[in-house]
């Protein structure tokens, strides 16, 4: 597997695929971006999120050149932090460890910049593969905060997750 820079115009039928429900959609993006997700929206949040927060997007690659993950990341120049953002697998790879090397090899790019002192993400608690994926490569609790966010007649807490160089 490899990452790379995404790019919306050739990945974008890709990932639209992955998530085909809209509980699902809400576990991967907290309502940011209205479900079903749209090139047009997504180019408008990306573009949105790099302006303010100096976002890149990335797509992480098999080794058949197939786009299996996505996600974005920035860099926190007070806190030395970095944070991942909107991180999603294939579907019909799930399960399979994909995910969790994307993230190991998303942790490794991240930290190839010396300022980064450590990478923090947030999931929902109730997206139990998620979380244990996220745990697999390596990160840690450091703040749970209950009921962060509402989907229909569910609440949801937000887990934030760590880890350090």
């Amino acid at each position: 597997m490899k990452i790379r820079a995404f790019n919306l115009d050739k990945d974008f039928d890709v990932i639209k695929t992955w998530i085909t429900d809209e509980r699902t959609h809400m576990m991967w993006c907290a309502n940011l971006i209205p479900y079903p997700i749209e090139k047009e929206t997504l180019r408008s949040i990306l573009s949105e999120i790099a302006e303010r927060f100096g976002d890149s997007p990335f797509a992480a690659v098999d080794e058949e050149g197939r786009v299996v993950g996505f996600y974005c990341y920035s860099l926190n120049h007070e806190t030395h932090e970095g944070m991942f953002k909107f991180v999603m697998v294939d579907a019909s790879v799930r399960g399979q460890g994909i995910g969790k090397e994307m993230i190991r090899l998303a942790v490794h790019n991240a930290f190839s910049d010396p300022e980064a002192v450590a990478v923090q993400l947030n999931v929902f608690p109730e997206n139990a593969r998620a979380k244990r994926c996220y745990e697999g490569a390596g990160f840690t609790e450091r703040q749970i905060t209950p009921n962060a966010f509402k989907y229909k007649d569910e609440s949801w807490g937000r887990c934030n997750m760590i880890i350090k160089r």
